[in-house]
């Protein structure tokens, strides 16, 4: 909400008050601010001018060299391209040596040989944004009114010289949302009185407004629904002073009739809408909702298909408005208008926000109808713009309103005790300085025996319990004030939990490995949600999501770290190594809420290692993968995992992916990503891994205990095994492990050959076998029994050739 002081100071005196410092009042007692700004700010030497003659440039088509009366003994001359420059015309001119938008500086020159004294400008070029310049003005220069004085500086009359304080409103203080609730609340902030005019409607008596319109509503979309019919209007541009305030606010002037009802949303927060009540057929008009199949062509353009839900008006033919959120194009005010309908409305903020989110549509009327309006000034917001059109567009206001539903608001009563307020603020206000506080804010209070009972009116409609008149005595009463005080009472030292402590040594021991935490977002696609899925699950779908990116609750972390990857990689960081702990969320189409599971994942692409003088680079692959999780359970104390090599994950490669299981416990998986699904995000190859941590954390644990290093030598045997290639190294090393003894303390996998000169079907794998007595030196024969075991064992499982 763009608020002008000049405005605000026809209803509260702020004059002596200088912006800086109304601002920080407003954010440390009401809501944030985002800034103050004063658009003539930096300009200089940009003033009045009247163009006395203007001809065709004789070099250029498209520019014309007009005499220019600036307020100088003598005319300048000014080359302009302009389409709408016309001979006496008031317009906007930078003299030579001016600052214009963007601090640039116009200089005296030549344009096409002939010489330019300065440049007429468009109101883009001193600093408007074109969202706020009028439709007829937006491709050319802006013309001032016939009573600007040439030489006078243009900044007053365009309200440029008006300080505006850009107010952050907070869902919560929707009342601030006006002109009126600013000045409320900083009328209480100050203890100033408010002065906010009645507004009466002068009607013609000669017609009433029953005859020419019927309405209907129903009252579970729209509680209050309300018209008024203004006839034989001249639709126009409005005057200067309406375009001000409105563009000094952020909104477009129009015409003479739309402004009249931006002007009345921004003085009462009280959204309106104008059809052209000749385009209304059948002469009557429903606020109902949408059935499945209606369309509407909104004002801007876009055909939009409605839903069951949808708030609506329609007429005998067709719906003409998305209620409360924009307008029908077919029923637009245009020039050619010459009757208009003006409706006051009441919307149900629930289907105004689904609708809104739904088509995108972010409009000032939707936002305001969401977070809630002042019931009790409906019909004065009515009466301001029917008003005001009479006014500016000679129109004529047919007698009375017409009430399709009206609800009554009325004051709500809260009682709070005093002793209540103090316990909670730490303060010692008396029952007089309180009873002040609430009668700055509008209210009506009686006080008896330290009890407040306090009327609160409509246009606070975000009050209603005791613990809203605490928190308003300790605004008005200034957060500054409060005293500070120290916690009372036993401390408690603070203490992780088995499983924080269990996830710290994770993310410690990742960290360890090499890889960068990586934090992506909770919701993702629903494509995306239902990847790399450790078992079948139901999704979480959001009912109103912000983004069609954002509308499934994750069950994985890998969807998020691939998004997360690409993201660098698109920025030229070509080597990625990110690792997530987070929790997936699994439904089981049974209850409302999913299970929320603590997962661990990891993604690396590009290269681990990089290039030095002494060693050469490592490309990331499955086995430097699959040692980052041996790595993380090692220093997890878990032991006995197994890979399984798989292929039913349809994101990953077929042929370089293994569950993980310890013991019979499935607890993730690792290896590369499908090619397709790698291709998607634009990546190389990639190598995942993603854990159940939950699972993890209930497996036992080898208790890390010291063991001194043995001062007997170790014995090592070495032995190459042929085998069938479907036997795995980890089938062979746990049959070793097994028959190996309490002397074996180590099996290494030094060498793997598969070629010609093994027989087909067939590779060898050699190990070397490690064993170490802590009490004694070994001997030969302690080892061979041993030894000769595992041979045994070997060939009896595994038929294996010892080479």
């Amino acid at each position: 909400m763009k608020v002008s002081t000049k405005w605000l100071n026809e209803y509260v005196n702020v004059a002596d008050l200088k912006p800086e410092e109304l601002a920080e009042k407003i954010e440390r007692t009401a809501v944030e601010v985002d800034g103050t700004s004063r658009r003539e700010t930096g300009l200089k030497k940009i003033v009045v001018g009247h163009t006395l003659k203007v001809e065709q440039h004789p070099n250029a088509d498209h520019l014309h060299v007009c005499q220019v009366d600036v307020g100088e003994d003598e005319p300048y001359q000014i080359v302009c391209g302009a389409p709408n420059i016309a001979a006496d015309q008031k317009v906007i001119v930078a003299l030579p040596n001016s600052r214009i938008a963007g601090n640039e500086k116009i200089k005296k020159g030549k344009m096409r040989g002939i010489v330019s004294m300065g440049m007429i400008c468009a109101l883009q070029e001193i600093g408007f944004p074109e969202a706020v310049v009028p439709q007829e003005y937006v491709n050319g220069i802006y013309v001032l009114p016939d009573d600007a004085v040439p030489g006078d500086p243009v900044f007053k009359y365009l309200g440029m010289d008006e300080d505006i304080i850009d107010v952050d409103i907070t869902p919560n203080r929707a009342d601030m949302l006006s002109m009126r609730g600013v000045a409320r609340e900083v009328g209480a902030m100050y203890d100033r009185p408010v002065n906010l005019p009645e507004v009466s409607v002068k009607e013609d008596d000669g017609v009433k407004v029953d005859s020419l319109l019927s309405v209907a509503a129903d009252e579970q979309v729209a509680p209050t629904y309300l018209t008024r019919v203004i006839r034989n209007v001249h639709v126009a541009p409005s005057p200067l002073w309406l375009q001000i305030r409105l563009w000094n606010a952020g909104i477009r002037p129009v015409n003479n009739v739309v402004d009249a009802t931006n002007y009345a949303l921004l003085e009462y927060g009280q959204p309106l809408h104008a059809f052209d009540y000749n385009e209304i057929a059948g002469k009557q008009l429903t606020a109902r909702q949408a059935q499945e199949g209606e369309s509407l062509t909104t004002l801007d353009g876009t055909e939009r298909k409605l839903k069951t839900g949808d708030v609506v008006v329609a007429d005998a033919n067709e719906v003409v408005a998305l209620a409360g959120i924009m307008g029908g194009a077919r029923t637009a005010v245009t020039n050619d208008t010459a009757d208009v309908v003006l409706e006051a409305a009441v919307f149900n903020p629930t289907a105004i926000r689904k609708t809104s989110r739904r088509e995108n549509l972010h409009t000032e009327a939707a936002m305001r109808f969401e977070r809630g309006i002042n019931q009790a000034a409906v019909v004065a917001a009515l009466d301001a713009a029917a008003q005001l059109i009479m006014t500016n567009a000679n129109g004529q206001v047919a007698q009375g309103i017409l009430e399709a539903t009206r609800h009554t608001a009325t004051d709500v009563t809260v009682t709070v005790s005093l002793q209540r307020i103090n316990d909670v603020l730490g303060t010692k206000l008396t029952a007089t300085e309180v009873t002040a506080i609430f009668k700055r804010l509008g209210f009506t209070v009686t006080e008896k025996a330290g009890t407040f009972t306090v009327s609160i009116p409509p246009f606070r409609w975000d009050i209603s319990l005791p613990a809203d008149l605490i928190e308003e005595v300790a605004r008005i009463y200034g957060y500054d004030n409060l005293p500070a005080t120290f916690p009372v009472g036993a401390t408690t030292p603070g203490a992780r939990t088995p499983k924080q402590r269990f996830i710290r040594s994770i993310r410690q021991a990742l960290q360890e490995a090499g890889l960068d935490q990586a934090i992506s977002y909770g919701l993702t696609t629903a494509t995306k949600a239902q990847r790399f899925m450790f078992a079948p699950a139901t999704a979480t779908e959001l009912a109103f999501p912000m983004s069609s990116d954002r509308t499934t609750a994750r069950m994985n972390l890998l969807s998020g770290l691939l998004d997360d990857a690409a993201y660098n990689v698109h920025r030229k960081v070509q080597d990625v190594a990110l690792y997530e702990q987070g929790r997936v969320f699994l439904g089981d189409g049974e209850h409302v809420r999913p299970q929320e599971v603590e997962h661990v994942a990891g993604v690396l692409t590009g290269l681990f290692r990089q290039p030095g003088w002494n060693q050469p680079k490592q490309p990331v692959d499955f086995y430097v993968a699959k040692g980052i999780v041996e790595h993380l359970l090692r220093q997890l104390g878990i032991s006995g995992e197994r890979y399984v090599s798989v292929s039913s994950h349809a994101e990953m490669h077929p042929g370089r992916t293994a569950d993980v299981y310890v013991g019979e416990t499935f607890v993730g998986f690792v290896g590369e990503v499908h090619p397709d699904i790698a291709k998607e995000n634009h990546l190389k190859r990639t190598y995942v891994f993603e854990l159940d941590v939950d699972a993890l954390f209930h497996l036992p644990k080898d208790e890390q205990q010291y063991t001194a290093v043995s001062k007997f030598p170790e014995v090592t045997r070495d032995i190459a095994l042929a085998v069938r290639t479907d036997v795995t190294n980890e089938q062979l090393t746990q049959c070793i492990v097994k028959n190996g003894g309490a002397r074996l303390t180590d099996v290494r996998l030094f060498d793997v050959y598969q070629g010609d000169k093994m027989a087909p079907g067939m590779k060898s794998l050699a190990y070397t076998l490690v064993y170490r007595d802590p009490t004694k030196t070994l001997v030969d024969e302690d080892v061979n029994r041993s030894f000769n075991k595992i041979i045994r064992k070997l060939q009896d499982e595994f038929d294996v050739e010892v080479r």
